[in-house]
């Protein structure tokens, strides 16, 4: 390396493309990031896709969407909405297979790895065996003792291979960690282990180790998860003739109780919804089954299967639960504001100190340091989150409020577009601000703006029976009574609804507003809660309300019974 590069703080972020950014990976590039933001340094993407099952382009690029969502911009690696490129690329792993090869030829020439040709059959046979035993199973090394010829006649006929790396023996590596501290393993306790697989394609541990060091990363920060392939890492890079980069490896994110916070809590919620309702077919959503028959079935038979992402989200909204928010997607739909998550996100196994945990990303990454970072598992609370989204929300003005929510309609509800006028929309936006939490929360009050006035569910609850029986006049006698008021309006605007409906109030419900009120809102969204109602009937329409009373009081009976 030049000596400038020597100077220059390189890290590095490299995901694996086999789904939806994880918050854990999100909190690894955020630190990643960080550290060399704070630092003068070069922040790379690569896109660890060597694992052809498990990789997609799609995946690449919903990685990269999110970072970049995140506030998270990277100066090499894929090119995205104007970031990456560079010198040092490619950097999608599988476009580098003949730098590997090189290397691997190298060390294959200088003895410090070697082909072997068991059959996957042949070392289940072994580790089978090693068990009955009951030790540990180790690889024999029947590989390191083939001659020469018989390797030659092998490679001839095509037969398939693996190639190991020769682990020193009786040696011992010691990982200085910036986290954990200094580490020491014997190399006794290692295994030959696999650096190229019988596809060609260079193993995690060897490509990890080449793309380092030719990409010139001076800090790797990743997850303690991958702490044990350390010592491996650095015997490759002894045996290559690499730097050994510093290393810092940060916590994982845990739930509150304690378990992993892992992409099958959402598959968990959805079995235990299930199982507990005793649903044993696919139920329906829009009038069409979620799933296919088959993949109802596959899914339940094992609970290592996962529906994917739409379909899990599908069932979700069918038994109208709520699925945890584990990816970064799942936090943006849910309706929080990246700054938000980003600042909790960096409270996640490191502090700055003095009680301060609301901060923007410049105090962040003038802040960022190593030494500060925690051992201990980091875990995530989504009440505390939610209170750094409320205090978000509200310092927000009017005006960004609505400009933030438009934006997420766009992506995730343009219905709401759709069906409401611009006044309209700012109406939704003015009505919910104070009482919203997330951008979500407006969408998930107000549903039925959207719905059609035919569709409308009715509540039965208590507060509803409350609100709508009873002795006259009761809540349906005052729909009926107030149906021709409201069909007089010409001028439909909140303060001419708000004058009439207070007028009627006055001489009809002993100028008790909420008389009239609430029965309004029953009617028009199905239950008790929804923005202030004058509000509610403006964004809704003349048309939609008067259609809307006139279903509700026909179905009285019904609901209710003959008694109302």
């Amino acid at each position: 390396m030049s000596e400038k590069t020597t100077m220059t703080i390189r890290t590095r972020f490299a995901p694996s493309p086999s789904g939806h950014l994880h918050v854990g990976g999100a909190r690894t590039a955020l630190f990643c990031w960080a550290f060399a933001r704070g630092r003068d340094g070069r922040f790379i993407v690569r896109i660890e896709d060597t694992d052809q099952k498990r990789s997609s382009d799609a995946a690449s690029l919903g990685f990269l969407a999110d970072l970049k969502w995140l506030g998270i911009d990277w100066d090499e690696g894929p090119e995205f909405e104007g970031c990456g490129g560079g010198d040092a690329g490619p950097y999608f792993q599988a476009q580098r297979l003949d730098i590997y090869d090189r290397h691997m030829e190298r060390l294959l020439a200088e003895g410090g790895a070697y082909r072997a040709f068991e059959t996957p059959e042949e070392l289940d046979a072994a580790r089978a065996a090693a068990r009955a035993a009951k030790q540990p199973y180790r690889y024999d090394r029947a590989g390191l003792r083939l001659p020469p010829e018989t390797i030659a006649s092998y490679l001839a006929e095509g037969r398939p291979h693996v190639v190991r790396f020769r682990v020193p023996d009786e040696e011992s590596v010691t990982v200085h960690d910036h986290v954990l501290g200094d580490i020491t393993v014997s190399t006794d306790e290692l295994d030959d282990f696999v650096i190229r697989k019988a596809d060609g394609y260079p193993t995690y541990h060897f490509a990890v180790v080449v793309d380092d060091e030719l990409m010139d990363i001076t800090h790797v920060i990743r997850a303690q998860e991958h702490v044990n392939n350390t010592p491996r890492h650095i015997l490759l890079q002894r045996a290559l003739g690499f730097r050994v980069p510093e290393y810092a490896h940060i916590s994982v994110i845990s739930n509150p109780d304690g378990s992993k916070m892992s992409k099958r809590d959402k598959d968990r919620v959805l079995r235990a919804t299930v199982t507990e309702r005793g649903i044993d077919a696919p139920p329906e959503l829009d009038g069409a089954p979620v799933v296919d028959a088959d993949t109802w079935t596959w899914w339940r038979s094992s609970k290592d299967h996962q529906l994917d992402l739409e379909a899990a989200v599908r069932l979700a909204a069918a038994l109208r639960v709520e699925l945890p928010e584990i990816n970064v997607d799942d936090f943006r739909r849910a309706g929080y504001l990246p700054g938000t998550l980003v600042n909790y996100l960096a409270l996640l196994g490191w502090s700055p100190g003095g009680d301060v945990e609301k901060f923007d990303r410049a105090f962040f990454t003038q802040r960022f340091d190593l030494d500060r970072v925690v051992k201990s598992a980091a875990k995530f609370d989504r009440d505390k989150l939610l209170a750094f989204s409320l205090d978000t929300i509200q310092a927000l003005t009017p005006a960004e409020f609505c400009t933030h929510l438009r934006a997420h309609c766009e992506r995730y509800h343009p219905e709401f577009l759709a069906r409401l006028t611009d006044a309209q929309f700012e109406l939704l936006a003015s009505s919910n601000h104070e009482r919203s939490k997330t951008l979500e929360d407006p969408i998930r009050t107000c549903r039925f703006l959207v719905q059609a006035d035919d569709e409308i569910e009715y509540e039965t609850s208590k507060p509803v029976r409350k609100a709508m029986t009873g002795s006259a006049p009761n809540g349906f006698d005052h729909l009926a009574a107030v149906l021709p008021v409201l069909d007089a309006i010409d001028a439909w605007t909140v303060e001419t609804i708000e004058a009439q409906i207070a007028a009627y109030a006055r001489d009809h419900a002993d100028d008790k507003l909420g008389k009239v009120a609430q029965p309004l809102r029953i009617a028009v969204s199905g239950g008790t809660v929804s923005p202030p109602i004058f509000d509610t009937l403006a964004m809704l329409g003349k048309a939609s309300v008067l259609a809307r009373v006139r279903r509700c009081l026909a179905q009285r009976e019904s609901l209710f019974g003959a008694a109302v």
